[in-house]
């Protein structure tokens, strides 16, 4: 079926391949230009910079500094401080005040943390400042931001020595299993380099005894604008913006004598090495096999172009054969995959992994290693060639359809990669052409070459196997790994054996109902439809994106229908189906069927509903309804997937309550729940064996055999006219046989009174403080709103207080619910991750800064804060598909009128700091919550 909007597709797609005809054929020695969507250029003084005019999202401007400088630059005295820089960049500067920044910033809407931000890395520090362009006066001071964290930090000492506790948090915050393993990892990833003394958060040591020196000096010798980008796109004037960056960064000067930036290189290995790193709190085994490393400095050549999708149709056929391998009855892992992956800036290596089961480390070595060397003897297959260009070209289809629909914040990242590693930009336009040509002309020897260089024969490499200490499975000695690889190597493998699969998804057409009603609703933009079979469809045309369809069905349903004897069964029934394909495909022949496509639907049951959800690009929503149709029509029952998906759940779950954090998350839920068994917390291995594959398959379709009470929301590009008679075809001719559409309550509830308890797990100096307030409500939007703004500003004062003030925590905070299904109610969780010694001084803030909310309500500042940063997303989000399919399938579930978005701005400013006080009285009830405090097992 060619539906109109398909037909105009083609067309245009037409039209693009006859231009591209026209322009003269690549030459693969010639350098990639700069594309035509963006300057870049270059200060007297040596700073680049980017800028392009971008109107998505509108009013909104995406500036970034980078910086060429990381903790691989530090001296021996100043290990972290890269990092402690970029702290201290939001503590004083020319221009701003210590909390200054952050506070103005906040006052026109950029949420500090979500919006406001930075990183370090090893080799770069990047500063993120997205900025309304609605006031003139708020871009100017942008790039003066910009300009004084590029020069004008001040470092106070007194503002150091508190930085200090916030840094020397996030760096506790970090410890663990995880950064215990790696410290032994990554000296053996880097082989002697320096990157492995080099780690961007530092040592204890020097960053509670640093010289105020160290820092000003690490600064001075490394910002400088020979070795910043200042970048700015979005909805701004580009010659507004370069004429700004020249007016703030034209005066920057260089050292006299700069300190030479230098990148520190990785050795070869020389040999195969073995390392074995396990510890007792673990949560998983797993096994890394990592191949040569390579220099992967960027030429901006056509030839390296065609060369790094070379490069990415290689790791993607692989990656693919390996997850193939999970799928067997026994598998030899739990999941595995493969990549190339890049250590920094200017290295790679191809790495192949595995989280392993109860078989251990051998099966693992045997499936990995074996699968390289089948790849090396024998390559890949013309199949798996056509169907990798096939997703390639789809990548870059709907990327180039989303040309002037892309945000801003994606641009930037590209100019990043740009300035760090050289990758080129010739912008989408460009580049569809590049790979419309290039991509055809890659042939299958060049594959099987590239792979031959990637996977040398008997070359050495590096062989780690990571667990838990007190794993079930035998720990392999260096010397055992050295000896499964090498015997894995000498193995016999033959080659591939490709299995060849029908081009279509269903073998007829299922025969078509018909639409029995329509309206409209023109405020909304949505036509609203009953099928000839009773199910709802609304649907709501938008010019969002161009390329993209989203789509969601619901009804009241879901797990809690089922007694408690099937808690279990209920739970995972949609995820066993799910891990057995559909109709007469496995999810691995499925995803051969959709080569080239853009189309996903999964369905599932939630606690209280059941929920169809799915995503097409504009060629594709016809294959997203069949799939919709076999989600009703194919459920398919196979063993063996069966059991490789119980065997895979079972390993997953046998280290889950190792790490401290998972044993603290679990104890909150079922002390507040008081272990009610219809509540889930951490899975166990013997949950699995109160699942069976029937019963499974039984309560799917109990919930998925019929379509009874579903409406439909389908968003996104595409016309009404076209897409009904698909409607009509797959949606209209699903069954709807009786079945109970209902919320059932089963009295599940939150403990009352004031409990307080405390978990001690885990070896390191940390802790973490839980509070959670939960009771009965009124549910209506405009209370939701009250509540969720209470939290906002509370989140405020617990960074202003307990992290700015009394450096306390580093991160942390609230977030809360406000439901109304299956029962009116509300919960608020607190999370503050602090040291063992500041608990009480946590809690008393904690319970500080709540009674003077409920004394004084919040500050009229923080409350604007807050207002204006939800104006500015919800102005944004208004031309977002997935804001509408959420927002209209919350108004289906709690029977509100989907109008009220329209009157969504006009709420939010009609709360008041004084009912924010009142909903601090309802809802932080003194007498009523849980208190859990994690701490260091004695």
């Amino acid at each position: 079926m060619t539906t109109s909007f398909v037909k105009t597709v083609c067309v245009s797609a037409f039209l693009f391949a006859y231009s591209m005809a026209a322009q003269a054929a690549i030459n693969l020695a010639d350098t990639i230009p700069v594309g035509p969507q963006v300057k870049v250029g270059k200060l007297a003084n040596g700073l680049t910079y980017y800028i392009q005019k971008n109107a998505k999202p509108e009013k909104k401007l995406e500036l970034r500094l980078v910086v060429k400088a990381g903790s691989i630059l530090e001296d021996e005295d100043q290990l972290g401080l890269a990092h402690f820089t970029e702290h201290m960049a939001f503590n004083g500067s020319t221009n701003f005040r210590k909390h200054e920044l952050v506070s103005y910033l906040q006052s026109i809407g950029v949420k500090y943390g979500a919006d406001l931000n930075a990183y370090t890395s090893f080799d770069e520090t990047v500063y993120i400042l997205p900025i309304p362009t609605n006031r003139k006066a708020s871009v100017d001071k942008g790039f003066l931001v910009l300009k004084d964290w590029a020069s004008g930090i001040t470092f106070n000492h007194a503002d150091i020595d508190k930085e200090r506790g916030i840094v020397l948090e996030e760096l506790r915050l970090g410890k663990g299993a995880s950064d215990r393993m790696n410290k032994v990892l990554l000296p053996k990833i880097f082989n002697g380099s320096r990157y492995a003394e080099r780690l961007p958060i530092g040592t204890e040591a020097v960053l509670a005894n640093f010289k105020y020196d160290a820092i000003k000096r690490f600064y001075k010798d490394w910002y400088r604008p020979d070795l910043m980008a200042v970048m700015a796109v979005g909805d701004i004037d580009p010659k507004v913006a370069e004429k700004l960056i020249r007016t703030h960064f034209g005066s920057l000067k260089n050292p006299a004598k700069p300190r030479p930036r230098e990148y520190a290189a990785i050795p070869v290995r020389s040999e195969t090495e073995a390392v074995i790193i396990t510890d007792k709190e673990a949560s998983s085994d797993s096994l890394l096999i990592r191949y040569p490393v390579q220099e992967d400095i960027e030429q901006p050549t056509f030839g390296e172009y065609r060369e790094k999708l070379i490069e990415g149709i290689f790791a993607g056929m692989l990656s693919q054969r390996i997850q193939e391998l999970s799928q067997q009855p026994v598998p030899p892992f739990i999941g595995g995959a493969s990549n190339i992956s890049r250590l920094t800036a200017r290295y790679k290596s191809y790495t192949a992994f595995a989280a392993l089961g109860k078989g251990g480390a051998t099966p693992a070595i045997d499936a990995l290693v074996q699968e390289n060397e089948r790849a090396r003897l024998f390559g890949f297959s013309a199949a798996e060639l056509d169907r990798a260009k096939k997703n390639l070209m789809r990548f870059y289809e709907r990327a180039y359809n989303e040309r002037d629909k892309t945000d801003s914040a994606s641009y930037v990242a590209e100019y990043v990669r740009n300035f760090l590693e050289q990758e080129s930009i010739p912008g989408i336009a460009n580049e569809y052409r590049y790979v419309q040509e290039l991509v055809p002309g890659i042939t299958l020897e060049e594959i099987n070459r590239y792979t031959r260089e990637t996977i040398p024969d008997r070359s050495a490499k590096l062989v780690v196997y990571m667990g838990n200490t007190n794993t079930e499975t035998p720990i392999p000695t260096s010397e055992q790994l050295l000896a499964s690889v090498a015997a894995a190597e000498k193995a016999a493998v033959t080659a591939h054996d490709e299995k060849a699969v029908a081009a279509d998804l269903l073998d007829q057409l299922p025969k078509a109902g018909s639409i029995a009603s329509e309206t409209h609703d023109k405020a909304l933009g949505l036509t609203r439809l009953t099928l000839s079979n009773g199910v709802k469809v609304i649907l709501k045309p938008t010019d969002y994106r161009n390329d993209q369809v989203l789509m969601s069905a619901v009804r009241f349903g879901g797990q809690m229908l089922f007694d408690e004897a099937d808690a279990f069964n209920s739970r995972y029934a949609s995820s066993i189906v799910a891990s057995m394909g559909l109709k007469n495909y496995s999810p691995l022949d499925l995803q051969k069927v959709l080569a080239g496509k853009t189309a996903s639907v999964r369905a599932g049951l939630g606690s209280n509903t059941d929920i169809v959800s799915g995503s097409a690009g504009i060629n594709d929503i016809e294959t997203m309804l069949q799939l919709v149709h076999l989600q009703f029509n194919g459920v398919r029952r196979d063993g063996d997937l069966y059991k490789s998906f119980v065997a895979r759940q079972v390993d997953a779950a046998r280290n889950a309550l190792t790490q401290p954090e998972t044993v603290f998350r679990d104890a909150i839920i079922t002390t507040l729940y008081d272990n009610h068994p219809r509540v889930a917390r951490t899975p166990r291995p013997d949950d699995f064996a109160k699942v069976s594959l029937d019963r499974a398959i039984d309560i799917y379709k109990a919930r998925f055999s019929s379509a009874k009470g579903l409406t439909f929301i389908l968003v996104g590009s595409f016309d009404v006219a076209a897409i009904k008679p698909l409607i009509a075809t797959y949606l209209a001719s699903l069954p709807v046989p009786d079945i109970p559409v209902m919320a059932r309550d089963t009295g599940v509830r939150p403990v009352a009174g004031i409990v307080k308890k405390e978990v001690r797990s885990g070896s390191e100096d940390k802790a973490n403080v839980s509070l959670n307030f939960t009771g009965s409500a009124h549910f209506s939007e405009e209370e939701q709103l009250r509540f969720h703004a209470l939290l906002e500003v509370m989140n405020i004062r617990i960074t202003d207080i307990l992290r700015e003030k009394l450096a306390l925590i580093y991160g942390g905070g609230m977030n809360g619910s406000f439901n109304k299904i299956p029962y009116e109610h509300y919960a608020i969780a607190v999370s503050l991750p602090t040291g063992p010694a500041n608990v009480d001084k946590v809690l008393a803030a904690t319970f500080a800064e709540i009674e003077r909310m409920k004394e004084k309500g919040p500050d009229v500042a923080d409350l604007n804060k807050v207002k204006e940063n939800w104006v500015q997303i919800h102005q944004k989000s208004l031309r977002e598909n997935g804001y509408w399919i959420n927002h209209l399938q919350s108004a289906l579930l709690h029977e509100t009128d989907p109008g009220i978005i329209l009157t969504y701005e006009k709420q939010v400013a009609a709360i008041t700091p004084a009912q924010l006080k009142e909903a601090a009285k309802r809802y932080f009830n003194l007498n009523n919550y849980v208190q859990m405090v994690l701490y260091p097992a004695k």
